[in-house]
């Protein structure tokens, strides 16, 4: 789903990210780690082409698409469609005065997905029955009420707003996320609710995550493999098995030793 090569991003004469190689495939979850400022973001941004300003090179194919040579057009494609990017603060992305289901459906039809259901529609009204019913199973899948379709960004906490952010990429059947630390602004318990949503969608329905995370303990708990950004630089990859049980680079220990 994901294939990188060489891939490097400057700002002038800075690499503020070089990542030699980084694969993710469906049903799979790769975590990249490391502190504030050490390219982990921007890695996942030039995944969507997002860099803007950045001189970007190297190889960068997602879900069959040539990032770096494919048109502005096509990328508008599969973004969300396609592959969707989970941001640390979803509720700052959605309108205060647009209730989540109106949300939603703005969003099915940009990218098509309502047009889709209506065409299968065979009476007056059944097209509009089915994105309801693509809304309404989306949210069930990330384990929220129905009813929170109802209600406006501010009525819903933060776990719930990644939870609705999650469901909106299912909604719109994407194959891939990108998780730009999804947990770290909320509490313990929340943060178990979130992994563990992301944890069954990955199982059931093979999506492939790139989680992008400071917290090795989150990562140990969902991740397959593991890449260790320090100043733009993979450090360290591999299993996160063994990365996180036998670090070989003194960066990975202590990032582990600051674990309270």
């Amino acid at each position: 789903m994901i294939e990188v090569r060489d891939l490097q991003v400057r700002y002038g004469e800075r690499v503020v990210a070089s990542v030699p190689e980084l694969d993710v495939h469906a049903g799979e979850c790769v975590a990249i780690v490391g502190e504030s400022g050490s390219g982990k973001s921007t890695t996942l941004l030039a995944l969507l082409g997002l860099t803007e300003g950045a001189h970007v090179s190297g190889n960068i194919r997602v879900c069959g698409v040539e990032v770096l040579q494919a048109p502005e057009r096509r990328l508008r494609e599969i973004r969300g469609a396609r592959v969707a990017l989970v941001m640390q603060s979803p509720q700052a992305a959605l309108s205060p005065t647009t209730r989540l289901g109106t949300l939603m459906r703005r969003a099915l039809k940009l990218h098509g997905r309502g047009e889709q259901a209506a065409q299968r529609g065979t009476v007056q009204g059944d097209g509009r029955g089915k994105v309801r019913r693509i809304m309404v199973e989306a949210v069930e899948a990330v384990m929220l009420d129905p009813g929170i379709l109802r209600r406006y960004p501010h009525e819903i906490s933060g776990g719930q707003a990644q939870r609705f952010a999650i469901a909106l990429a299912i909604a719109l059947g994407a194959e891939v996320i990108l998780a730009d630390e999804p947990t770290s602004a909320l509490d313990v318990t929340v943060q178990a609710e979130v992994v563990g949503v992301l944890r069954r969608l990955r199982a059931e329905r093979g999506l492939a995550l790139l989680l992008v995370s400071h917290d090795l303990a989150l990562v140990s708990t969902i991740a397959d493999r593991v890449l260790v950004m320090k100043d733009g630089a993979v450090v360290e990859s591999g299993p996160a098995g063994e990365v996180l049980a036998e670090p070989s680079h003194p960066y990975t220990r202590e990032l582990l030793e600051a674990l309270p």
